[in-house]
């Protein structure tokens, strides 16, 4: 009877510390590549997001190994295949459409999807892609007020931006 105790409060604490894990070897990187990619003035808010950002990796990965992360059951495989489809689309634009279209052109077009994917709306009634619509292009336009108007930021420029 402890051994099934046992093993199940590994794989609970393993089902914590691996994405931990993963979450803080992502910020590393990210926040290496910010540091060292020039130039250094377009590098500004992405090295002190990342910086922050591994700061708390940091703190949810001890958390995690301390066995101190006591929410939830970890990720269970319906839970990854049910966001599986959102993280290809962001992998894709991260990797692929932010270069080829343009930041705010890829951006749109992976918000839209997600979004899509996501909403229980249906997907057969005009309504509801006018809605997706509309919220997608105030969502743009507060990214693009963010980046370009007050912080300055060069995005990555593609095909069409």
């Amino acid at each position: 009877m402890n051994d099934i105790a046992s093993n199940k409060a590994t794989v609970n604490r393993l089902q914590h510390v691996l994405p931990a894990t993963l979450v803080l070897l992502l910020a590393i990187t990210v926040t290496w590549l910010s540091y060292t990619r020039e130039p250094s003035d377009a590098f500004l808010f992405p090295r002190l997001i990342s910086s922050v950002m591994v700061f708390l990796a940091m703190w949810n990965f001890l958390r995690a190994f301390l066995g101190l992360a006591k929410v939830g059951d970890g990720l269970s495989a319906q839970t990854v295949v049910r966001i599986a489809p959102g993280v290809i689309v962001m992998l894709v634009l991260v990797y692929f459409a932010a270069k080829a279209l343009g930041f705010y052109v890829a951006s749109f077009l992976a918000f839209l999807c997600v979004f899509s994917l996501y909403d229980p709306a249906s997907h057969t009634a005009i309504s509801s892609w006018v809605k997706r619509l509309l919220i997608t292009a105030a969502f743009m336009a507060v990214i693009y007020a963010l980046f370009t108007l007050l912080l300055k930021v060069q995005t990555p420029r593609g095909l069409y931006f």
